[in-house]
């Protein structure tokens, strides 16, 4: 008996004595200066860019203000200067801009290839808003690229959800296997009034085997990478294996946002700062 308690004694100072897991800090934008985002890091979308989305982006919505990256979502009046009523592309058939706002992406300049990314943002909720913290590859074309959806924010069926998504590619050109998880968005708003007033924390936590997605370090989904292997059409290939660049943006209507509300315009997505980590041992 006395052997056994000496025994599980040694395996837990053993176990005291192996280090934890510890994260290192190796990119940050806080966004502590004023005016422009950082051209080295951030690009702009310019247009209507995906999903019917109802707003022009431009780089006018964004700037630094307050230590705070401010997304702002504006209803316009003005022609649209892609106008084509013999287009087939979706955009290209409208005559007028009514709504604008920003995207902004590291495509080109930066990406990262597993570790931790931290979002510290406060969304906008208001009807029709779209708010986005998403990753996209870069080396195929979409799905097959690979899509991680950090944070997401619609009405599905008219009540709002909070969403954390990743996707990959099928067999068939622009057809996505989505592994999804959707929360409506009272399950947060039940516990706290004013949650969405607050600044919360969005987190990705990836590795060799699995994405873990966090919101105030609730763990909301988990795909292992063993699952996330392209169709035909992406060559069987992982695109989670692969680096990924990071898009921030304000959408308003379109395919998921629902109807807007114009009351609700302008709409602020603040973002407080963007940080990726590396693990160490």
């Amino acid at each position: 008996m006395m052997q056994r308690l000496l025994f599980f004694l040694l395996l837990l100072l053993l176990s005291l004595q192996v280090p934890a897991q510890e994260w290192k800090l190796v990119w940050s934008d806080e966004f502590n200066a004023e005016g422009r985002p950082d051209e080295s890091t951030w690009n702009f979308e310019q247009g209507f860019v995906r999903n019917h989305e109802a707003q022009w982006y431009q780089q006018d919505n964004a700037w630094q203000q307050d230590g705070l990256l401010i997304i702002e979502a504006r209803r316009e009046q003005r022609p649209n200067p892609t106008y084509d009523p013999d287009s087939r592309r979706w955009g290209q058939q409208r005559p007028t801009i009514g709504y604008t706002s920003a995207c902004l992406t590291t495509a080109g300049k930066r990406t990262f290839l597993y570790g931790r990314m931290e979002v510290s943002a406060r969304i906008p909720t208001g009807g029709g808003a779209w708010p986005a913290i998403w990753t996209l590859g870069s080396r195929q074309p979409w799905p097959s690229c690979g899509e991680v959806d950090v944070m997401e924010y619609y009405p599905i069926k008219g009540v709002p959800h909070i969403l954390a998504n990743v996707a990959w590619g099928s067999d068939r050109p622009y057809d996505a296997v989505w592994n999804s998880r959707k929360v409506p968005f009272s399950r947060f708003t039940d516990r706290d009034p004013h949650w969405a007033q607050r600044f919360h924390v969005w987190r990705m936590d990836w590795d060799e085997t699995s994405i873990r997605l966090y919101l105030d370090g609730e763990l909301l989904s988990e795909v292992l990478l063993s699952q996330t292997v392209n169709g035909s059409v992406g060559h069987h290939s992982n695109p989670f294996r692969q680096p990924q660049y990071i898009l921030l943006n304000l959408a308003l209507g379109g395919d998921n946002g629902g109807p807007i509300d114009d009351a609700a315009l302008p709409m602020r997505y603040e973002i407080d700062y963007v940080r990726i980590y590396e693990q160490k041992k």
